[in-house]
């Protein structure tokens, strides 16, 4: 022991004499350059005014030693680019230390101003450089945006027993904003008083911000005088005005439930919406009539299309109902040449009210998870404001359709005993197991009846693609498919959702010939 002591305080001497020891990766060399993740970052098609998205550049260092770095913008677009490393936001941001093999990442954002040119619907190009200077060496990475002037409608309220007409020259732009009512304020995207029209014209593009909402207590007219040729798909094709979230990147091409939808209320009345598609929302079209009021508010749908209508959490729109495509209410909806897919919790969603459904395609897949609820859901009772159950009159008419899922049973009527004389299912293929029996039971009408021509023990519609199959699905049918070439219930019609002309004596089943 004695001998320890002394050799502490020899050790103890040394480490003091030590000049201090720092890693190799932390020392700050005079010499090397960085290596850019990137040369460009791109933003693809951005609405002016409205911020992008942020991106990731990642810059590496792959010395052994330490660098120090400025980074800058060139600032030869003006404020439209910012940084944002370590925490600091700014155009410039110096001395940055980045450790032997390490990296660092750069995010970047823009704010596109307009670019002066009225009712240019054309993209425009704005660019600028992240300018990196490290020992001296100067290197760049391009920004690149692709601009794009819009409409912006934030808490529009159409009033005044007039018409606002929405051209197709530019997009138009949702964004919900607080709106004073009484009872306080409230976030609304587009608000149609009651006696007031929004007339939509064809070709028109609507992007719709997160939560945006289109409420119309007067009239909404998408496409009601549109007619073209029997035939020109052309035509039909260039017409169709489009609904979607307001994020172009193609990661949320198919994302549904980005925006909330289209309300109609109890006072609404003469909605017409033709040649439309609807996507990514959390309800497509929505008629709310809970006061019962007479007239019922009413909606004619034609040739619309309506795809990944979901949402997890859609509370904040406010309608107490779970999502959906076509939702009613004690309302009155006609759907002729619609087709209605990827709905993940309904496709139709119905309590009271009248449903026409004719030569409708409801594909309701859902290869992300297991759905259990029907894509058909039809109830005659609602609740009351002090919890009870009140029964009201429904009618559905379903002819000449597909209902269709990866559920085995897409169609369920609540309570359809109440209502069993106003049930019209005819010539319509349908995935069920409840209803397939060729004579009524307790609560579960016979739709396998022979004279209701319906198709109830197939194994497949054949539709050409599906989800579970593909990317881009595709509900035309298969030359083989038991839709086609089907007896006619009711009137026939001239062309089928792609405006091509149907069969007069044996058209095939659903939204296409």
């Amino acid at each position: 022991m004695r001998y320890l002591f002394p050799l502490f305080l020899i050790l103890s001497c040394l480490l003091t004499l030590l000049t201090g020891c720092e890693p190799k990766e932390d020392l700050v060399q005079t010499s090397g350059s960085l290596e850019m993740g990137a040369d460009t970052v791109l933003f693809d098609t951005v609405f002016t005014t409205i911020k992008t998205v942020t991106k990731r550049l990642w810059v590496y260092n792959r010395n052994s030693g330490a660098v120090k770095t400025n980074v800058s913008l060139k600032g030869t677009s003006g404020t439209t680019y910012s940084l944002i490393i370590n925490g600091d936001a700014g155009a410039a941001v110096n001395g940055i230390t980045i450790r032997g093999n390490d990296s660092l990442q750069v995010l970047v954002r823009a704010v596109l101003g307009d670019n002066g040119t009225a009712g240019l619907a054309k993209n425009f190009l704005v660019t600028d450089e992240v300018h990196f200077l490290t020992n001296g060496n100067d290197q760049n990475v391009k920004l690149v945006a692709y601009g794009q002037n819009a409409y912006f409608h934030r808490a529009l309220i159409i009033t005044g027993n007039r018409t606002e007409i929405w051209r197709s020259d530019k997009p138009h732009v949702i964004i919900n904003s607080p709106y004073a009512q009484p009872t306080g304020p409230v976030d609304i995207g587009v608000y149609v008083e009651s006696g007031s029209t929004l007339q939509i014209q064809p070709g028109a593009k609507i992007y719709c911000h997160a939560g945006a909402t289109i409420q119309v207590n007067g009239t909404l007219r998408i496409n009601a005088a549109f007619a073209p040729a029997a035939g020109d798909t052309t035509a039909a094709k260039a017409a169709t005005v489009r609904f979607q979230g307001d994020r172009l990147e193609a990661y949320y091409a198919d994302v549904p439930g980005q925006w909330g939808g289209i309300f109609f209320t109890s006072t609404s009345r003469n909605n017409v919406i033709r040649y439309t598609e609807i996507k990514n929302a959390n309800f497509g079209a929505s008629i709310l009539n809970v006061q019962n009021s007479a007239p019922q508010p009413d909606l004619r749908l034609e040739n619309v299309v309506m795809r990944n209508i979901s949402g997890s959490n859609p509370s904040y729109v406010g309608t107490g109902l779970p999502p959906g495509g076509i939702v009613g209410v004690l309302g009155n909806i006609t759907a002729t040449n619609c087709l209605l897919t990827n709905c993940g919790e309904y496709a139709v969603l119905g309590y009271g009210g009248t449903f026409n459904l004719n030569f409708c395609t409801f594909a309701n897949y859902t290869p992300s998870f297991r759905r259990e609820t029907a894509s058909l859901n039809f109830s005659n009772a609602l609740e009351d404001a002090k919890g009870n159950s009140v029964k009201f009159p429904l009618v559905i008419n379903l002819t000449n359709s597909i209902v269709w899922g990866n559920y085995e049973n897409e169609l369920y009527m609540e309570n359809n005993a109440d209502y069993l004389s106003t049930i019209n299912i005819r010539n319509t293929l349908l995935r069920t197991k409840d209803y397939a029996a060729a004579t009524n039971a307790t609560d579960k009408p016979g739709l396998g009846a022979p004279g209701l021509f319906n198709l109830v023990a197939v194994a497949d519609p054949l539709f050409k693609r599906t989800t579970l199959t593909s990317s881009r699905p595709d509900y035309r049918l298969q030359d083989t498919s038991p839709a086609k070439k089907r007896p006619l219930v009711g009137a026939p019609l001239p062309v089928d959702l792609l405006n091509l002309r149907r069969s007069q004596t044996q058209p095939s089943l659903g939204a296409y010939e």
